[in-house]
């Protein structure tokens, strides 16, 4: 809960994106933990539907279909809501946030700074410490906080579908079948095409690759994959927890990355990692038990990827179930939701100076 000793805020989020990938997870889980601290929260989105499914209670949500003068609607929806400050997430929405004049203007770099996007804002959250080394010349106040696996235990709605099957068995998996699995958006970015070229060369016959995500480059990676027979598209799941559970390794191939809530998520299910070594993965698992291999080298991606799995199949045993135990204490969401709310309050000029001192943490 918020503090007694200090009034709740009136926060706005803004995400103007189509689809519901980390960023937007990251931005509705904030909310949630807002709106449950006692805190009159608010979503503003372009009405996409997978983010009005995904909407948590607690939190009033509304919608700027149209680009048209939308920084003048944000601002007028801010003055009517008396919003202390206005928190955006990816480019066109803090690029919008920052045309407002209403509330303090803060961002999340969830990719990474750019200067038209972020240079007006007041408040930048940098999410690893590389984005802090890049800000430059931005005049604004900067903090390193970083991400957390958003929480898995969301209570069922009344009447919702009963849980699938495990993915092994929609897979039709045999029990000595390794089962390599990667959460992300279908873009370049997220290198699933050099995925798809290390697995098809050097990953053993009795390797399955399932790919959770959607996205602009769903068509080609699927031409891509040239119909191989161990590698699955299987779309957007609102189920990655027990997904991953059924994984038995996992992969991120991301040519960038800030600090991914797969990669996160993936830990806290304790599944052994191969990664590339961006900023934000080097940062994440420099110091864990997992494989990092050079950005765009398929040939050093395909090679981990094999040993990986051949160690996870003991000969005469069949598939051996590893799990790893991460430590995953700086990535605690109720430290950095706090975090948050202290960085905010210490940019209000009526308000009384929040001390971070007992925190702890990354204050960059």
């Amino acid at each position: 809960m918020a503090s007694p000793s200090l009034p709740p805020l009136t926060i706005v989020h803004v995400v103007f994106s189509s689809r519901l990938a980390g960023a937007e997870r990251h931005a509705l889980d904030l909310a949630a933990a807002q709106a449950a601290a006692g805190h009159r929260v608010h979503v503003v989105t372009r009405g996409s539907t997978a983010l009005c499914r995904a909407m948590p209670a607690g939190v009033d949500h509304h919608v700027l279909a149209l680009p048209l003068w939308r920084g003048t609607r944000l601002d007028a929806l801010l003055r009517r809501l008396g919003a202390d400050l206005c928190h955006g997430h990816l480019g066109p929405a803090c690029k919008t946030v920052a045309r407002c004049k209403a509330a303090l203007r803060f961002g999340t770099l969830h990719v990474g700074y750019k200067a038209h996007h972020h240079e007006r804002l007041d408040g930048l959250i940098c999410v690893n410490q590389a984005q802090w080394d890049s800000l430059g010349d931005y005049l604004g106040a900067a903090r390193v906080i970083y991400n957390w696996p958003p929480r898995s235990d969301q209570p069922k709605a009344p009447g919702e579908a009963p849980p699938r099957p495990g993915l092994r068995e929609q897979l039709k998996l045999a029990d000595d079948q390794v089962l390599v699995g990667t959460v992300a958006r279908l873009h370049r970015s997220k290198g699933v095409d050099l995925l798809i070229r290390a697995f098809s060369r050097h990953a053993p016959g009795h390797a399955v690759l399932a790919i959770l995500g959607e996205g602009r480059e769903a068509r080609a990676l699927k031409r891509l994959a040239a119909g191989h027979p161990g590698i699955h598209f299987l779309g957007f799941r609102d189920d990655v927890d027990a997904v991953l559970e059924d994984m038995d390794l996992f992969v991120s191939p991301s040519r960038e990355e800030a600090l991914p809530l797969a990669v996160l998520e993936a830990m806290r299910a304790g599944l052994p990692i191969v990664a590339t070594r961006t900023n934000g993965l080097q940062q994440l698992l420099s110091d864990a038990p997992a494989t990092l291999v050079p950005v765009e080298d398929v040939t050093a991606l395909g090679t981990a990827l094999q040993a990986s799995i051949r160690g996870l199949r003991l000969p005469g045993h069949g598939r051996v179930r590893s799990r790893v135990a991460y430590d995953l204490s700086p990535y605690d969401r109720d430290l950095a939701v706090a975090r948050i709310e202290a960085f905010y309050r210490s940019l209000m000029p009526t308000s009384m100076p929040t001390s971070t001192s007992a925190l702890g943490g990354s204050y960059a």
